[in-house]
């Protein structure tokens, strides 16, 4: 996978990674976990969820304890060497959000080919108004062309020092019925319509 270090191989730094995060979240930054169970799947599956702090991922990597998840993440996280080395070291799959990224798109339908669990914020970045406003069409071709189930996860606020954040697992999301009709830009915005609605109801929609 060009940059990126075979998801299937562990990482050593994804190992400290999860470590940092289930200290800080049981302290510093506490967060409870809704529904953790909903998560037990077998790979492979695609999980997506709301964007507001750096620590996101980590609080899902926490979360999934049965695989190392490939995150999708934009390249301005890697302009310093060391955090290009880190971060592919991470599995992450670095992507140009603003121009038609295909190497990116591939490397992720060869990453869920893989049998491995693909991680993506729909939003594409990190957001602070509303929650799913704007998606990029780009989750819905993934999912739909993969075939495999969507995870969707509920990140109830930033996490931070000393503030309680609530992260609700919701249940997986189906779209056979989508694809029976066909991949292409209709069946991927309905979608795209489905996962803003359901974030849109906030923790009800979980």
């Amino acid at each position: 996978m060009s940059e990126q270090e075979r998801p299937d191989k562990h990482s050593g730094w994804y190992t400290f990674a999860r470590a940092f995060g289930a200290l800080v979240f049981h302290t510093l930054c506490p967060v409870r976990f809704v529904h953790p169970e909903r998560a037990r799947l077998d790979a492979p599956y695609l999980v997506i969820a709301n964007h507001n702090s750096w620590l996101d991922p980590v609080a899902i990597g926490t979360m999934i304890r049965r695989y190392e998840v490939v995150f999708l993440g934009k390249k301005e996280l890697v302009k310093h060497p060391l955090a290009h080395k880190i971060l592919t070291r991470m599995h992450m799959i670095i992507v140009d959000r603003h121009h038609s990224d295909m190497e990116a798109m591939r490397a992720c339908l060869r990453t869920l080919k893989a049998g491995c669990v693909l991680g993506i914020f729909p939003e594409g970045t990190r957001h602070h108004q509303g929650t799913m406003v704007e998606v990029e069409s780009g989750t819905g071709l993934i999912a739909l062309r993969s075939g495999v189930p969507i995870l969707p996860v509920l990140i109830d606020g930033k996490i931070g020092l000393f503030h309680r954040v609530n992260v609700y697992v919701g249940e997986p999301m189906d779209t056979s019925d989508l694809r029976a009709e066909g991949v292409n830009n209709e069946t991927c915005a309905r979608l795209m319509a489905r996962i803003t609605e359901k974030y849109q109801k906030g923790p009800a929609g979980f």
